[in-house]
């Protein structure tokens, strides 16, 4: 397929100056508003150049639940992490628990969450998974009191690498719901 020239230049640079994942509608929206008439075949195509183009680099091409993004490879994230550990951002034990359940029981009910953990689901921890765009409400159980059913959304897939809830671990593989997601790079 015949592409401009420029197009993988073009899409590389929206790419990295974006700052969030960019579905390829929204690449060409991009393009659009500055009078590049490009088809999504010739988008997905610089894509692929894109990646193949960091294949030796310490960037990737990655596409996650909301869409394409530069990222850097885990490989190299321990040179950066003095760059960006912040002690007070660090997830306690309670707060992975939760999200764990909801990540893989979903959807589920704060009674569901205590159940499953034995001590009472934390507000705070509830406030903060909400305020970080985890977790959504996603309706109402149909019982006496319609509790709110919550599920995980597509910040925590990016936020974990991923492109979808099914590119979870598989449970019975794991040694335990928070071990999983400790393998799992948070971004």
């Amino acid at each position: 397929m015949n592409i401009p020239e420029n197009l993988i230049n073009i899409v590389e640079s929206i790419l990295l100056g974006a700052g969030r994942p960019l579905r390829i509608s929204e690449i060409k929206a991009l393009l659009g508003s500055q009078s590049m008439d490009i088809d999504l075949p010739n988008i997905k195509v610089a894509l692929n150049e894109i990646e193949d183009r960091y294949i030796s680099s310490s960037l990737e091409l990655k596409e996650v639940a909301s869409g394409y993004r530069l990222q850097i490879r885990n490989e190299y994230g321990d040179f950066l992490y003095p760059l960006w550990h912040d002690s007070s951002n660090k997830l306690s034990k309670a707060f992975m628990e939760t999200v764990s359940i909801i990540a893989y029981k979903q959807p589920v009910t704060r009674g569901d969450i205590e159940e499953i953990r034995g001590v009472s689901a934390s507000t705070q921890i509830m406030r903060s998974l909400l305020d970080r765009d985890w977790i959504k409400a996603a309706g109402y159980r149909d019982v006496p009191g319609r509790p709110v059913l919550y599920e995980t959304t597509k910040i925590f897939l990016n936020d974990l690498n991923l492109k979808s809830i099914n590119d979870l671990p598989a449970l019975p593989e794991a040694l335990s719901v928070e071990a999983t997601l400790d393998q799992l790079e948070v971004g």
